[in-house]
């Protein structure tokens, strides 16, 4: 056994931390996109639907006054119940003829 004393200069140490530095940023990262889930459903905000169906926000409005989408309103802001999003996408999917 040696009777050295670490230091933060200790070539150990530092990559000691820096190993902990990085598991910082990925866990960081990774709760990013990581949204809070309320009853066990989540919820997503008008440009995150517009992004996923891929379609103008306009058209997402129109979705809604034609009653194709589901939605909550609070205030002006406008929700969609993942659940909702992924139904409806189900009920519509189109098999390829073959």
């Amino acid at each position: 056994m040696s009777n050295e004393i670490i230091t933060r200069e200790n070539d150990r140490i530092k990559r000691f931390f820096s190993s902990l530095d990085r598991m910082l940023d990925k866990i960081e990262a990774a709760l990013t996109g990581c949204k809070p889930k309320l009853n066990g459903e989540r919820f997503l905000s008008d440009p995150e639907v517009s992004d996923r169906l891929k379609v103008s926000r306009r058209t997402l409005q129109d979705y809604r006054t034609t009653g194709k989408i589901p939605y909550i309103q609070l205030g002006g802001k406008v929700l969609y119940r993942e659940s909702d999003i992924q139904k409806l996408l189900e009920e519509n999917y189109r098999k390829g003829w073959q």
